[in-house]
């Protein structure tokens, strides 16, 4: 199986180049908003058409099925989930092996990154509504302050005592036990600094976990084995290059987890033009969701 995600982001081109996005989406709360593919999604589609294209036109030379995956809502981490809900794999053949890719700015165009285990990590949305008792900033003693026990660096902002202060938090892991722990640990602090600052348990946090958040891309090591052997057979050993795990997510992810797994492996094609790549110390260039 081969994946393209084909989503945008709600960002306004800053390039000015003739094909540079002019294009607008409404949004599901009504609001109208400039698009753009700012995470090289429209490479990963112009690749699958290729590889497509290029296998159809060499098929007496493999043998097999293959399943070609666009993907929405990878942005999100819920696309892949909200496919294979659909019956993606009882609709359509169950692969054997599962492919992808996604560009980068960390090596110049022309290089291939890979990682052999965990890629790309757990991200989950929590929503901490922290409450706490109001008052006036004269008589703090008579309040609980919930910005205190959201933060200590901000208690010169006491004037007028709130009663409630909401948190938005990213939580970004590895290994399905870490995101349990640190999901789990998140809820008892919260609750634990409550009770230290003497609230009654009507006043609690609110921890909320959103439903949508991003299972950690594991790239398996035998077939990411056999993915580097190729490349570096196509492209010779300098062009291909081992690189750490990053902390973003990746709706991939999803692909590989079902009963039983199936080998998956997101690689990375570096899409940074070399003589850009070589003034990174001088000069800026995009990075990912930028506008430029």
């Amino acid at each position: 199986m081969l994946r393209t995600d084909m989503d945008a982001l709600p960002v306004q081109k800053q390039t000015d180049l003739p094909y540079a996005s002019t294009s607008t989406a409404i949004l599901n709360d009504g609001t109208t908003v400039p698009f753009m593919h700012a995470c090289g999604h429209d490479v990963h589609m112009t690749v699958l058409v290729g590889n497509a294209r290029r296998l159809v036109a060499e098929r007496d030379t493999w043998l097999g099925t293959l399943l070609l995956i666009a993907q929405p809502a990878e942005e999100r981490g819920a696309g892949a989930r909200q496919m294979l809900a659909d019956g993606l794999f009882k609709r359509f053949p169950r692969p054997d092996y599962n492919l992808a890719l996604h560009v980068s700015t960390e090596l110049p165009a022309g290089v291939f990154g890979y990682t052999s285990g965990y890629a790309m990590v757990n991200v989950d949305s929590v929503d901490i509504n922290d409450r706490g008792i109001g008052g006036h900033g004269t008589y703090p003693h008579k309040t609980k302050d919930p910005v205190v026990l959201a933060a200590q660096l901000i208690l010169q902002l006491q004037t007028i005592i709130s009663d409630s202060f909401r948190l938005q938090l990213t939580v970004r892991s590895c290994s399905y036990e870490t995101r349990e722990y640190l999901l789990r640990r998140i809820k008892e602090i919260s609750n634990g600094l409550a009770r230290t600052a003497g609230l009654p348990e009507i006043l609690s946090p609110e921890v909320t976990i959103r439903d949508e958040y991003t299972l950690s891309v594991f790239n398996d090591p035998e077939l990411a084995d056999r993915v580097v052997s190729v490349l570096r057979a196509e492209f010779g050993d300098s062009r291909v290059q081992s690189v750490p795990p990053v902390m973003a997510g990746e709706g991939f992810s999803r692909y590989g987890r079902t009963e039983p797994p199936i080998p998956s492996k997101l690689f990375w094609p570096d899409s940074v033009d070399p003589e850009r790549f070589a003034e990174r110390l001088t000069t800026h260039y995009g990075e990912h969701h930028h506008a430029e």
